[in-house]
């Protein structure tokens, strides 16, 4: 079975903010160079989705539509409601995504098998279960004999669609469709079968293996031969193995301050640090990532003799690549990421001494200490993140904050020196909005609603 949660970081939103409930909704980087991440379906109908400028997406959707930063704290809480609804109805669950998993049926705890019926009621109950447990949150479900035909499954029927691909119908389904579906085929390797006149999967499954293999080298002709077959082997892991942990940011103008790079650098290696701890890992290889002005893309690396999990160590060696690169044209990206991942870590104090400290110079930057400081709290890469996002930009729209006076609700949106809140959580009805002070000291981020919890009142 294949589950994805349907618009999922809208859909929560949507649930957690009831006056944006029916409305188009788009999530993700809500500046001039911002990429949508999620649109709601309502959003969708104007042609609003995911990877789409935030621009592109302004210009398309009527006025009133809502663009929200991410708030991932609130899509994990409700992710992780949902996968251990997963694990209870089967030992097997790989988790893709935040919202996506993967769940071997044939070991369930309550086996549904291909009875007609029985499946269907069994995914039912699960979807209703979802929903229920998550505040109404819906989920499209896709149940078939692999992994592939699963997932097309589940992308039949969207949103709240529950499709069942019985043993002997897939290539019935499979080969009318674009050659896209096939796992791997991207815009490139697409366009590259449409020389051959190949357009569906239908299409590519008449060509020889051999054929395939002379094209496309062993490997993915192979591929794609069996794939076209609907022959697909990959099993349920209930671990999957990552291969690099990274972060990036694009800017709404092109960068050439460096003092600001630096506290870009402080406050990505702070969180690739604490997903390097959440995930038990250690890293030998430090890699930055320098997007320039005229779009041309740099990458630098360095591999360490030491496996580390040290935020400061990740810092220095980023710095160091960082000097590498020619930044006076203006960076329009910048990324942090590790690889060389591992459990077993050999601290820097062994071959080099303690000397993990932050430099001097990182630490007289400005707005830098109070980074810091907040990153080594509990969940500090979060509160550091947050921290340097505020610097440079104010409070975030969406973002959940508390009023001393009127209580909890969230930033309906900013600027000229204002900041205006909407009252309101996911078991209030549709509350008011006031706007005060950007520098109001009686306004406050707060941590994500509950949807669980029995609301108070909102004035």
């Amino acid at each position: 079975m294949h589950l994805d949660l349907d618009a999922f970081f809208a859909a929560v939103e949507q649930r957690d903010k009831p006056s944006l409930r029916g409305k188009p909704v788009v999530v993700g980087g809500t500046g001039g160079r911002g990429v949508v991440a999620t649109a709601s379906y309502e959003a969708r109908t104007y042609g609003a989705r995911s990877a789409m400028p935030t621009v592109e997406a302004r210009r398309r959707c009527p006025s009133g539509t809502a663009f929200l930063s991410p708030r991932f704290e609130a899509y994990r809480a409700s992710s992780l409601v949902v996968m251990e609804i997963l694990r209870t109805r089967s030992p097997l669950v790989e988790q893709v995504s935040v919202d996506e998993a993967y769940v071997d049926l044939s070991i369930a705890t309550d086996p549904p098998g291909w009875a007609e019926g029985r499946l269907e009621s069994w995914t039912r109950e699960l979807v209703e279960e979802i929903r229920a447990a998550t505040g109404g949150l819906t989920a499209s479900v896709g149940v078939a004999t692999s992994k592939m035909m699963a997932k097309l499954a589940s992308e039949m029927d969207k949103p709240g669609g529950r499709t069942i691909l019985r043993p002997g119908t897939e290539l019935e389904i499979l080969h009318p469709m674009s050659v896209r579906a096939i796992a791997g085929v991207g815009p490139a390797t697409a366009a590259r079968l449409r020389t051959f006149g190949i357009e569906s999967v239908g299409d590519l499954a008449k060509v020889s293996q051999a054929d395939l293999v002379a094209i496309f080298g062993t490997s993915h002709g192979a591929g794609l031969h069996a794939l076209a077959m609907a022959q697909d082997e990959r099993e349920v892991v209930a671990e999957r193995e990552a291969k690099s942990i990274s972060v990036e940011e694009t800017f709404e103008t092109d960068i050439t301050d460096p003092h600001f790079l630096q506290t870009e650098l402080l406050r990505m290696s702070a969180k690739v640090a604490a997903r390097l701890g959440s995930a038990e890992l250690f890293a030998r290889t430090i890699t930055v990532k320098a997007r320039h002005h005229d779009f041309s893309t740099q990458t630098r690396a360095s591999s360490l003799p030491f496996a580390t999990g040290d935020d400061a160590v990740i810092l220095r060696e980023g710095r160091r690549l960082l000097a590498g690169l020619d930044v006076t044209g203006g960076l329009r990206l910048l990324g942090l990421g590790v690889s060389g991942l591992t459990g077993h870590a050999q601290e820097e104090l062994e071959f080099e001494g303690r000397g993990t400290a932050y430099p001097q110079d990182v630490l007289d930057l400005p707005d830098v200490r109070g980074v810091i400081e907040t990153a080594e709290e509990p969940q500090g890469a979060e509160v550091a993140g947050e921290l340097a996002t505020r610097v440079r930009s104010g409070w975030r729209t969406g973002q959940d904050v508390r009023h001393a006076d009127h209580g909890a609700g969230w930033v309906w949106g900013s600027g000229l020196g204002r900041v205006t809140v909407r009252f309101e959580g996911p078991r209030t009805s549709p509350g008011p909005i006031r706007t005060f002070p950007v520098d109001d000291p009686r306004l406050a981020s707060t941590t994500v609603p509950d949807w669980r919890e029995t609301p108070s009142a909102a004035c």
